[in-house]
């Protein structure tokens, strides 16, 4: 076969009419089978291209025939096969991306040493800093012996670079120097304007310092841009490729690393699980914070809470129904509410409360300029995989939308966080209540492991601080529990009707307040079954304003955010975990009421 011959130029001279050049090349590039990319700007041309020998002697003819490039100078190299998958011209606002206004290498560049002179320096010994200003990618498969990196990913970050370098440096003799010169040409004026005193730049690059020099004081291979990736002191193409994931150029002895995996991994991206998974949680948590900043309920609203009619309620007014469905409003305030406007239809027609009603059918109760009550957004994603989404909720924090909350609320954080999916709470806590929830990412997976909760195949162990100090060390309530929800959503100790219901608890601490830290065990799952189960017992939960002992109840409602907590927090969990089908155990850690264990 015959070889390819592989040719890169630049050269900074003003280049007019842009566009009708751009389709001339390509199209001669084309017709010749070239490839490689040429990159055209006011500033001048940058190109690197591959091709038959005729066909490149073809195009530096063209090139030579604009005003300007009578002499530019390509470095050349064989290779057996082409470098470049296509062929590219483009227009770009400069040559080389630097970003500094005002450096025009055309007009004044920095003296340029040849690579035959800086053999001799280095030879003879000579105080001088070698400055590589090349991205420190590109520095990793090689580069001169004792050389200074800029340390920059990328060429415009090169100023800010500069401006950490000793100071002593702008008073010493510095070469820099990088693949084939042309970032010098800038570097150097630009080095020379923030005062740096004696700089050269190694004409030609490390391409030309190989070329005439050979290997001499050089450590390694030059990475270069294309699908060879690095060359020898001789020009040859090496072993070296690059990782298809993050780019980074690789040795012989970066791909024999186990974790090198070809088009997947190398040594420098490949993460563990556990690390992909604490990116993945970090951005969640970014996430999170951009959605609930500000809280999305506090801006003003209108919200509607549906009302549906009862069979009970066939054929009977609306004031039938409404008092019906929500018994605890009394009959007068919901005819003030319709006389407002309030009470609509599904098409958000104003309905009259002496209106007929029908089985099935829904109206809404309008709640106009609502704000929702500030929330404790602090969520804390422990694990996620592909079928489990494990928090440590905060609180207060509800964990669905209703009554005063709609958006304020765990399931729109984790719709913010993970959309498009929707995830799925396999269970509740209450809005009060810290500590773990299982969330599925799918139905599929929900369907996986919320029969485990109703069938009590679930073991959940709860940190609670009550007030009083218990005499016995471990003790059970079996108390049963009101099926239906009284006055705002609470439940109460009901033993002629109430549900089954058992909790187990073991003291883990008594306190000199008078109060004492339980582990506890719900063996059922009834709503509120710790905070009534204790208050029974005459131990009800710290800061609980609802379930205050014996048969008192409170206020059941959400607290507020500076209201001291409730002391109740679901504190470990073990279940099936639903794809691995493996025994799983999750802790979070305990808060801050629930002393050192």
């Amino acid at each position: 076969m015959n070889p390819i011959v592989n040719i890169a130029a630049y050269k900074f001279v003003a280049l007019p009419e842009l566009r009708s050049l751009r389709a001339r090349l390509l199209a001669l590039c084309q017709s010749w089978e070239l490839k490689g990319t040429i990159l055209l700007s006011v500033e001048g041309i940058n190109l690197f291209v591959a091709g038959a020998g005729e066909k490149i002697d073809l195009l530096l003819a063209e090139l030579r025939s604009l005003p300007g490039l009578e002499k530019l100078q390509p470095k050349i190299s064989v290779t057996e096969h082409q470098p470049f998958t296509r062929m590219l011209v483009r227009i770009k606002k400069e040559i080389i991306a630097f970003g500094v206004e005002g450096i025009d290498p055309a007009k004044l560049t920095s003296p340029k040493l040849a690579a035959k002179e800086l053999k001799q320096w280095l030879d003879e010994g000579r105080p001088v800093t070698l400055l590589d200003t090349r991205n420190d990618y590109e520095v990793k498969l090689g580069t001169f012996k004792n050389a200074l990196p800029i340390g920059i990913d990328h060429f415009r970050d090169f100023p800010a670079a500069v401006a950490k370098l000793p100071p002593q440096l702008k008073e010493q003799p510095i070469v820099m120097f990088c693949t084939g010169g042309i970032r010098c040409e800038k570097a150097g004026p630009f080095m020379e304007r923030e005062g740096f005193k004696n700089i050269f730049q190694l004409d030609g690059g490390i391409l030309k310092y190989f070329e005439d020099c050979g290997g001499a004081h050089y450590d390694g291979e030059c990475f270069v841009f294309d699908q060879r990736v690095g060359l020898d002191p001789s020009l040859q193409e090496t072993e070296s490729t690059q990782c298809f994931r993050c780019q980074t150029p690789l040795t012989e002895a970066d791909q024999k690393d186990e974790r090198y995996v070809s088009g997947q991994s190398c040594p420098f991206c490949f993460k563990t699980d556990a690390e992909k998974m604490a990116e993945n949680i970090a951005r969640r948590h970014e996430a999170i914070a951009r959605a609930m900043t500000p809280l999305p309920g506090s801006a003003p609203y209108d919200n509607f809470k549906p009302v549906n009619v009862p069979k009970d309620c066939d054929g009977k007014t609306l004031l039938d129904a409404l008092c019906r469905v929500v018994k605890h409003i009394p009959a007068a305030e919901w005819e003030a509410e319709c006389a407002r406007g309030f009470l609509l239809d599904t098409k958000h027609e104003i309905i009259s409360a002496q209106k007929i009603v029908r089985a099935g059918e829904r109206y809404l109760h309008k709640f106009p300029n609502q704000t929702e009550p500030d929330v404790n957004v602090r969520v804390q994603i422990l694990h996620e995989d592909e079928a489990l989404i494990v928090v440590n909720k905060p609180a207060p924090l509800p964990m669905h939308a209703g009554g005063r909350f709609n958006f304020n609320t765990l399931q729109y954080i984790l719709n913010a966080a993970y959309h498009p999916q929707k995830p799925h709470p396999a269970h509740r806590l209450d809005a009060n209540t810290t500590g773990l929830v299982l969330i599925t990412r799918t139905q599929h997976f929900a369907g996986k492991l919320q029969p485990q909760f109703a069938k009590g195949l679930v073991e959940k162990i709860y940190l609670v601080r009550v007030n009083g100090l218990s005499s016995e060390k471990e003790f059970s309530c079996d108390a049963p529990i009101s099926a239906e929800a009284g006055e705002l959503g609470s439940r109460k100790v009901d033993l002629q009707n109430g549900l089954e219901a058992r909790t187990e608890f073991r003291v883990l601490q008594k306190n000199a307040d008078g109060t004492t830290l339980l582990e506890a065990r719900p063996l059922t799952g009834r709503t509120n079954q710790i905070r009534i189960h204790c208050a029974h017992l005459g131990f009800p939960v710290c800061g609980d304003t609802a379930y205050l002992g014996g048969d008192q109840v409170g206020v059941t409602q959400t607290l507020r955010v500076d209201d001291p907590p409730l002391c109740l927090h679901a504190w470990k969990i073990k279940f099936t975990h639903p794809l691995t089908q493996k025994l799983t155990e999750f802790i979070a850690p305990p808060p801050a009421w629930a002393v050192k264990i």
